[in-house]
């Protein structure tokens, strides 16, 4: 079998390399990059081609150019996000996990409401939670920030009989968020699937999470269950894929 070549334009194939290095944290944030000519001589390609390589990657915020002093990798360091924290309930009086986990991190984090209504869920969602081809589930829609900026796109669907006349159907913020809520009515999570995967982002997602250029986006599609393995929760998420990673922590069986 001949041996595929990567036919992509050289500038995009720099660009991803280079990508890798940040992205890894063998580039340390805030470091100064290799000179110009440096890099073209590591590529084997000319200047011009570097400089549309440096571009793409300032577009996309991992690379930011001062005058006079060079290029520099940004200063904030991909986020690795533990999917598994956000899973318990607030304690009492304490805030959204969302917002006590990004703290943590000497971030601010909040949620910007885009929708709460009924409406018919995905086909898959539908299949999770019994319904049937025009059932309705209660969506809440949001867009998760830090420092108020754009972190994830989140479309949760609940129950429509569980969420009907509570916390769930209201437009506002939920005080500890929807663990806590379900918990106090007596639906506590106690286990969570995640499927991850990458993929191009939606227009829809493109325009929420306020993307910079043509980046993937790492889709979390979640369900959580209650007692008796009841799904109370199905959640899709979107982050973009060049400000976070996914970490797991998993015992040895």
């Amino acid at each position: 079998m001949a041996e595929r070549e990567d036919k992509r334009p050289i500038g995009e194939r720099v660009a991803a390399n280079v990508r890798a290095l940040i992205m890894s944290g063998e580039w340390d944030p805030g470091q100064k990059i290799p000179s110009t000519d440096a890099l073209m001589e590591e590529h084997d390609t000319s200047n011009v081609t570097i400089q549309r390589a440096l571009g793409i990657l300032k577009a996309e915020g991992l690379l930011e150019g001062k005058a006079g002093k060079g290029v520099f990798v940004r200063k904030d360091a991909p986020q690795a996000i533990s999917p598994a924290s956000f899973m318990a309930p607030s304690e009492s009086g304490q805030p959204y996990r969302w917002i006590s986990e990004a703290a943590k991190s000497g971030r601010r984090a909040s949620n910007r409401i885009l929708d709460v209504a009924e409406a018919v869920p995905p086909k898959r969602v539908r299949e999770i939670l019994g319904l049937p081809a025009e059932g309705l589930a209660m969506l809440r829609s949001r867009v998760g920030l830090l420092d108020d900026e754009p972190a994830e796109l989140v479309d949760s669907y609940y129950p429509i009989d569980l969420a009907r006349g509570t916390r769930l159907a209201d437009r506002r913020k939920i005080p500890g968020g929807s663990p806590t809520l379900l918990a106090e009515m007596g639906y506590p999570p106690r286990e969570q699937e995640d499927e991850v995967a990458a993929r191009p982002a939606t227009s829809r997602e493109f325009i929420h999470l306020e993307l910079p250029a043509d980046i993937a986006v790492i889709e979390v599609f979640r369900v959580v269950y209650s007692d008796d393995r009841r799904p109370i929760e199905v959640t899709t998420l979107t982050k973009p894929s060049h400000l976070f990673k996914m970490g797991y922590h998993l015992p040895v069986q």
